[in-house]
């Protein structure tokens, strides 16, 4: 009996001990098969990576235009640009310098080039290999710019040329196709209109309007100052006569020449402070008489504002003023805009039965709110209204007034009662960080609007694009609702916290 339990418990063993050898020997079998498997993904994932890159480098060779399924067509060509193009007779190169990281701009410039034949799209991504542009723009290895050349012409678009911002929704707003049609138009048109302004008795230095002056001059204008007693008139070329504060009066040959301008059809910019906050005793009868010509009168106090939505945090006299929207300066826009101005007065008209009578016509521009009041004493300092000032009820900051000259000829004045708006006033916003004034809100926009309204240029056309990216100079009453969300809302969780936890703890 034993010696057959024994030689069961042999063969047991040696069936085992077979086995143990097989699976030894499968073993290295198995580890090869899952080699090879391995080996095999890496190769189909080298393929498909090999696929993904030479797909992509054929459709960027072949340049095929992406499908633009936004609703605002916001990576497409709009209408407004192809009837502007459509003439254009004039070969003109586009240059992207180190342009490769804004794919949507080059995709955009690409459609420009398909869509006429004289316009040409190049890509530089070193400018190291161009050192006649490095020279000559001042260009480093950083910038990334936009090179526009046509027949001897150029300019130079940086990529914050290609953004603003919507001041009542917040949301940014794409100015790339504008800004590429306007630099063509820019390096193509024949005849530039002649902006000038007024030197000589300015409270501001002509530094303080570089921004502004520049920004026209990009705007395919050409700008130059101009003073009327040295040239004893008016230059015959003159489109646009830019007359800013005035620290003194006009003198009677000054006087006379602006309201023979007026006379002879010519436009005007005004951008005039209340005289309040220049002297106590600011008096100018010659000025005086050229405003008379369209009926108003710039008061001498400034506006203040209340409602804690229409001006900049903690500052009543930063008014924010939303723009007619249907506006001559606006209707094209795409947009709101909202000016801010900084101590800004009234505009006040005269009757209408007088404003017939000089043959003017206004249309309503900007006001202050419902819940502004207008302050005449500067010595006083509250923030609230006091005994001493108005009530406004929704006073008039901007305008455009049209004189009928005769049957064939009108004068065009477009009048801010502010300047300060409209300079490189340094304004600070937060405990470090400054911002010119002109950049505040939409003021260069309203400007430069402005200037095209008054020069009659249509090809100098306004195309913003909604991208829904938000950013906002913070008001009064965002400022509130901010501490709010940042300090209270915290705190009162955690005592909500403390109150649960003691009630817990005392149930048990």
């Amino acid at each position: 009996m034993k010696k057959g339990k024994n030689k069961k418990q042999q063969e047991n063993n040696s069936k085992d001990s077979k086995q143990l050898v097989k699976a030894k020997e499968r073993k290295p079998h198995y580890k090869l098969k899952l080699v090879g498997n391995i080996f095999a993904v890496l190769i189909l994932v080298a393929i498909i990576i090999a696929a993904y890159i030479l797909i992509n480098w054929g459709i960027e060779q072949l340049e095929i235009p992406d499908a633009d399924f936004t609703a605002d067509k916001i990576y497409s060509i709009t209408q407004p640009t192809k009837d502007k193009l459509e003439g254009l007779n004039k070969d003109v190169t586009i240059t992207l310098i180190n342009m490769n990281i804004y794919t949507s701009v080059v995709d955009l410039t690409n459609q420009y080039a398909n869509l006429n034949d004289h316009i040409k799209v190049e890509k530089i991504d070193d400018i190291s290999i161009r050192p006649d542009l490095e020279s000559e723009y001042g260009l480093t290895s950083s910038d990334s710019v936009l090179l526009f050349e046509s027949d001897g012409k150029n300019k130079i678009v940086q990529t914050y040329d290609l953004v603003t911002y919507d001041s009542v929704t917040y949301a940014t707003i794409d100015k790339t196709e504008e800004a590429i049609t306007n630099a063509i138009l820019d390096v193509t048109v024949e005849d530039r209109p002649k902006v000038y302004f007024l030197e000589g008795h300015s409270k501001y230095t002509e530094a303080e309007f570089t921004t502004l002056q520049t920004a026209i001059s990009e705007e395919a204008s050409d700008v130059e100052n101009i003073d009327i007693l040295a040239n004893t008139k008016i230059p015959d070329d003159c489109d646009v006569l830019v007359i800013t504060t005035l620290a003194e009066d006009l003198t009677d040959l000054e006087r006379d020449e602006i309201i023979k301008y007026i006379k002879n059809g010519g436009e005007i910019l005004l951008l005039q402070d209340p005289g309040v906050t220049i002297s106590e005793n600011y008096n100018l009868p010659n000025f005086q008489k050229v405003l008379d010509e369209y009926g108003i009168t710039i008061k001498e106090g400034i506006i203040l504002e209340s409602d804690g939505t229409k001006m900049i945090q903690g500052a009543p006299n930063f008014i924010i003023n939303d723009v007619t929207t249907d506006s001559s300066i606006t209707k094209n826009a795409g947009m709101n805009i909202s000016a801010c101005f900084i101590n800004a007065g009234k505009i006040e008209f005269e009757t209408p039965e007088k404003m017939e009578e000089l043959g003017v016509e206004v249309e309503y521009l900007t006001a202050a709110s419902a819940d502004a009041f207008y302050r005449t004493d500067l010595t006083v300092t509250s923030v609230d209204k006091t005994d001493s000032d108005e009530d406004v009820d929704s006073a008039t900051t901007g305008a455009i007034l049209t004189k009928k000259i005769d049957d064939e000829k009108v004068s065009k004045l477009v009048v801010f009662s502010n300047a300060v708006f409209a300079t490189d006033t340094r304004i600070q916003v937060a405990n470090s960080y400054y911002i010119y004034a002109i950049d505040l809100y939409n003021n260069k926009d309203i400007l430069l609007n402005s200037i095209s309204y008054l020069t009659e240029r249509e090809d100098n056309i306004t195309i913003r694009k909604n991208v829904e990216i938000t950013t906002y100079t913070v008001t009064e009453q965002q400022h509130r609702v901010i501490l709010t969300i940042i300090f209270a809302v915290p705190i009162a969780v955690i005592i909500l916290g403390i109150v649960v936890w003691q009630i817990r703890r005392r149930k048990k």
